[in-house]
Parts: C-alpha cells; structure tokens; sequence
C-alpha cells in the first residue's frame, strides 16, 4: 500500500504541469452543454448521470481525469487510440481541443445522482478489500489512489463513488484483460490480474455506495 501510495503521488507531480497547461485551454461551457445535451445525451445523460449501468457516470468527475479519457480516445498521428473504444472513438473524432476541454469542466460542476449499493454480504467484502487490500495476493488498499471516501485523485485517479458497480466491474475485467490499456505504468492492469471475478464485484459494490 505504501509503494502504490507513493506512486500515486508521484504520478500526480508528473501530470500536474500537463494539467497546469490544460487550466489555460479557452473554456466555452455554453457550447459544452450544447454538445452534452445533443451528442453525449444518449449515453452520459445530457448532466453526465447516465440512463444505463452500462455507461459510466461522469457528473461531478475531476475535469483533469475526463479531459485525459476523451483525448485517449482519439489517435495520435498514426498510431492508435490509447483506449480503444468505436463508440467514443466515433464521438470525439468530430471534438476539438477546446471541445474537449470545455466538455470536461462542464461535466465536472454537474451534481452527481450517485448509484446505490444494495447487497451487503458484497459491501462488507469489499470495504474490506477497499480499506486494507489483499497483503496475501499482493493487492493494494483501492483507497491508497482512489481515496478513502472514493474521491479520486482529480488529475490522474478517477472518483469511484456513487459509480454504477457493474460499470465498475467491467472496467476492472478489461484491465485485467488487457481490453483498457490507458493506465499509467500498468497499475490497473496489475491490480486487476490479481482480483477474483467475486473480488472485482465485490469492490465495485461497495465503491457504488461510497460519498
């Protein structure tokens, strides 16, 4: 826990001059929300709290963390998206810089209607894996990065309360299958190569009844 902690510091430092240059971006909210109601709508919801499960909610998201997504979704030159996804490929390919930028801080100050954590069998389980980790499989404290109360660290870990649990749980099983690559220094994938399919439902249960 305290190596992943000090990493996540450390990586933290190391994005922090690349957010200092996003905060000079031109912000136009008026033609985010424009945008948030007319192409994101369908899936995020038009406030970012999405209809389905299936979609992650991203009101009240740290702008930093979903500016990164959106650019990892477009391809650099010719090499590939660092997320891969045909969905949001396809939605940001039409997004400018300054789109992007503005989508992610009008999205940031939406109130969240958070998930609700229903089977306390799985809570229990995975507050303990949140709060203390697994020390026999070598797996870290999820609160270590992510935050005791699942509030991310804005600029490079994503806050996980109030998420949909099977969102979350989808996520972790495309880490560990290496289906999402855009984790800095494989931290994720490393996590989630560790974790039972009981232990990844288990987590995203309790993260989803986290405020």
């Amino acid at each position: 826990m305290i190596r992943t902690t000090a990493l996540a510091v450390l990586l933290a430092a190391c994005f922090s001059a690349t957010a200092a240059e996003q905060a000079k971006a031109p912000v136009d909210l008026a033609k985010a929300k424009q945008i948030a109601e007319t192409v994101c709508v369908a899936c995020h919801g038009a406030d970012g709290n999405s209809p389905a499960s299936t979609n992650p909610n991203i009101a009240g998201q740290g702008p930093e963390y979903l500016h990164k997504q959106l650019t990892n979704f477009k391809p650099v030159g010719d090499k590939p998206p660092q997320r891969a996804s045909a969905i949001m490929g396809g939605m940001v390919a039409a997004l400018s810089e300054e789109d992007m930028k503005s989508l992610s801080v009008y999205f940031s100050q939406q109130k969240l209607k958070p998930a609700v954590a229903k089977d306390e069998k799985l809570i229990a389980e995975g507050q303990k894996l949140w709060r203390k980790g697994d020390f026999e499989k070598g797996i870290p404290a999820c609160a270590g990065c992510h935050g005791a109360a699942g509030a991310g660290l804005p600029a490079q870990y994503p806050a996980l309360a109030g998420q949909y649990a099977e969102y979350t749980e989808d996520q972790l099983k495309k880490f560990r299958n290496d289906e999402r690559a855009n984790d800095p220094e494989k931290m994720m994938r490393m996590i989630a190569a560790k974790l039972s399919d009981h232990q990844m439902k288990a987590v995203a249960e309790y993260a989803s009844g986290l405020r």
